[in-house]
């Protein structure tokens, strides 16, 4: 594969032009135009001859009438660090498609040098152009984790989020300019640089990333998949690193919610009819680390549409609802899932419909929890819950 002609993506680091080794020299000096953030053109030499051409703001929609306008040009590109981590040369592949990239060591590789941790070892969430809640999805005591920090501000709020999940006795290091001449390294203070990175070693209670969540980690109003057959309904579903979830009536949002905690670039979207259930779910999202868990407020089967295709489907609330069936059996993919949960009577009768159409497994789940009964404990059961499970065949 070709890269795209006359463009190379520079990484450029604190300490500037003298960091740059002789092929990222060249790059720029052969240049006709160079594009990049203002800080990124400032560290640059004055007597570079390029035209400089400051990213406009909002950037990204910019990005092709940008290019387009000097395509017969030889452009390089001021990015920060390694451009491929978090930056801009991502963006510029899905733009351009291949580009030439010469990467500067990154913040996070200088960050682990400076603390002796393992690059292996240490996770990494960037609050650049991204919620800081995405942060609360790795907290586990113990774990080496660094905020690629989106301003001054970030280090205040990573400590105001900390605090909040139970984590505020974790040990915070603030890391500013890594590479410039100036660069600091030490305790959070008030007036940190922007250019900065917070490192977190972890000292709290984590949430567990296998499906089945304690209840009362979710708000909710009762209409909530319970943690029992959470777990079940989720190992029927599968998530795959990558893949799109669809959760149709999906009240507190928990099987949206634990699909998208699986891994990070596994997708949801939760489509809930009531909108303070709606609201609810973006709320549990954020505060169980999964805030780019998309809701949608609607009932299928016409809230469906327009939604990208899903790979697995789970349907807990509205199966009764005409067409809903049928409107996410025609949207799954090949070789996707679908999971049906039903409660009642009605819902069952649906289910044994379709099942006799398309084929597929009923499960009926049982479950009791021990409570008190007067001065002893009995078994109080919970309303027995009927799971219908198909996959869509492959096309041969």
């Amino acid at each position: 594969m070709s890269e795209a002609p006359g463009v190379t993506v520079v990484g450029i680091g604190a300490d500037g032009w003298d960091g740059l080794s002789g092929a990222a020299r060249e790059a720029f000096r052969a240049a006709e135009v160079v594009m990049g953030g203002v800080r990124q053109l400032g560290l640059l030499p004055a007597d570079l001859a390029a035209e400089r051409v400051p990213w406009p703001s909002p950037m990204m929609p910019a990005l092709p009438g940008l290019f387009a306008a000097h395509r017969n040009r030889r452009v390089a590109v001021a990015a920060s660090g390694d451009p491929m981590l978090y930056g801009v040369g991502s963006a510029l592949v899905r733009l351009l498609g291949p580009v030439r990239v010469l990467p500067h060591p990154s913040s996070v590789s200088l960050a682990c040098a400076r603390l002796g941790w393992p690059v292996e070892d240490t996770e990494v969430v960037s609050a650049v152009g991204r919620p800081l809640a995405v942060l609360g999805a790795v907290l586990a005591e113990g774990r080496r984790v660094l905020v690629l920090s989106a301003g001054a501000a970030t280090p205040g709020e990573v400590a105001a989020l900390l605090r909040e999940r139970g984590f505020g006795g974790s040990e915070l290091t603030l890391l500013e300019r890594l590479g410039a001449p100036d660069e600091r390294v030490g305790p959070l203070h008030d007036a940190p640089d922007p250019l900065n990175i917070v490192a977190v070693r972890c000292r709290g209670a984590g949430t567990s990333a296998v499906p089945g969540l304690p209840d009362d980690a979710y708000e909710h109003d009762g209409q909530l998949t319970k943690r029992e057959v959470r777990a079940i309904t989720l190992a029927r579903l599968g998530p795959v690193p990558g893949e799109l979830l669809w959760d149709v009536g999906a009240g507190a949002g928990s099987i949206a919610v634990e699909w998208a905690r699986a891994h990070r670039s596994c997708r949801a979207v939760a489509i809930e009819r009531d909108a303070d259930r709606a609201e609810r779910i973006g709320v549990n999202a954020a505060s169980l680390g999964v805030p780019g868990v998309r809701v949608v407020t609607g009932a299928a089967p016409g809230a469906l549409a327009g939604l990208d295709a899903p790979d697995a489907v789970f349907v807990g609330g509205g199966v009764t609802a005409p067409g809903v069936l049928d409107a996410c059996w025609a949207a799954l993919r090949p070789g996707g899932r679908l999971v049906v949960n039903a409660v009642t009577l009605e819902s069952e009768q649906v289910v044994a419909e379709a099942r006799g159409r398309l084929g597929g497994e009923l499960t009926r789940i049982a479950i009791s929890r021990a409570a008190p009964v007067g001065g002893f404990t009995g078994w109080r059961p919970m309303m027995p819950v009927t799971q219908w499970t198909v996959t869509r065949a492959v096309a041969r």
